[in-house]
């Protein structure tokens, strides 16, 4: 690393820490006032030894996806990215915020090795926004939930010729602002938490469980298991399950939506019963000197490759003055 670049990552991380621990009259003085935030999201690869230990990977060009690889529509931002290894391809689905119709559509990505990408098209739109394609295979057929909090339902889409044609399959849950909505399978039971505040606070996590993917799903008895926390309540990704272990990610919203992703373990599941432990108070992703994760990150999905290997795709943010490109206008009636 240069002088000049060196340079750059000690302003960035004095600056960060003014504003995390100095009164916000003092911050004004020294940086001025910060004016109102626009996030620009990107995707990159992570890996590691381990689940808790995953590190930005040296053989991914992070960011491995941005707004300028979406050629079908004009993006402002690409986020929420979830995989699924079929064969020796790798499928990536994430969101893409459609500027001409104001709101987010779920598209597709492949690659051959995890590092290198390329951006396919847009696989499912609606007329109300989607992101989070919580994206899994059950019994050999490939299903996708995304966040479609604007119905007010968690929606289940099934692929009809997987990856690139999926069709409504059913409604698992609705009359709630559902967001993040994700689900897992353990001890033959069916598990989800969901963040539910209609504020957008970003701070109560409700958890339910069904015998069966489509249901009956209800809400457990110890739901919702965080109140008014937005530090941990929003999931921030896959859940995962393995050597009969369960880990949740959770989104830290404060001081602001996306800021870093915490991880816990669940140490006890029945349909009556819920604990979890935090399994670091240090956060597993969040800002750092890299450009494009300057502002925060808030999205994991991992996957386990063999007994000393992961590889996770991730999502962070930065700080920009303004998210539409020069140029962009909608069209008007």
């Amino acid at each position: 690393m240069s002088a000049a670049a060196i340079r750059q990552v000690l302003k960035w991380y004095a600056k960060r820490k003014i504003r995390e621990h100095c009164h916000s009259s003092i911050v004004d003085q020294l940086l001025g006032a910060q004016g109102a935030i626009h996030q620009l999201w990107s995707i990159g690869i992570v890996t590691g030894r381990s689940l808790l230990e995953l590190r930005h990977a040296p053989g991914a060009l992070n960011p491995v996806l941005t707004r300028e690889n979406v050629s079908d529509v004009r993006a402002l931002f690409v986020a929420d990215p979830f995989l699924l290894r079929v064969g020796d391809q790798w499928h990536m689905f994430f969101e893409v915020y459609n500027f001409d119709a104001d709101r987010g559509e779920i598209a597709w990505a492949t690659s051959n090795n995890g590092f290198a990408w390329t951006y396919q098209k847009i696989v499912l739109q609606e007329s109300f926004h989607l992101s989070y394609p919580y994206v899994f295979e059950w019994r050999d057929r490939y299903y996708m939930i995304p966040e479609t909090h604007q119905a007010e339902s968690v929606r289940l889409y099934e692929a009809t010729s997987f990856p690139a044609k999926w069709k409504y399959a059913d409604t698992l849950l609705r009359g709630q602002r559902f967001n993040d909505s994700s689900v897992f399978y353990y001890q033959n039971h069916w598990w989800m938490f969901s963040e539910t505040n209609p504020t957008l606070s970003h701070d109560t996590l409700r958890l339910y469980h069904a015998p069966d993917l489509r249901g009956p799903w209800q809400e457990h008895p110890r739901s919702p298991i965080i109140q008014a926390n937005p530090h941990v309540a929003r999931p921030a990704g896959r859940v995962v399950v393995f050597d009969d272990r369960i880990f949740r990610f959770a989104q830290d919203c404060f001081p602001v939506y996306g800021t870093k992703v915490r991880a816990f373990e669940i140490v006890e599941l029945t349909p009556t019963t819920y604990r979890e432990q935090r399994v670091s108070r240090a956060p597993l992703f969040g800002p750092s000197w890299r450009l494009w994760t300057q502002g925060g990150m808030h999205h994991i999905d991992a996957h386990r490759l063999d007994s000393q290997s992961w590889i996770a795709a991730v999502d962070g943010w930065r700080q920009v003055g303004w998210p539409i490109p020069e140029g962009w206008q909608r069209a008007t009636c």
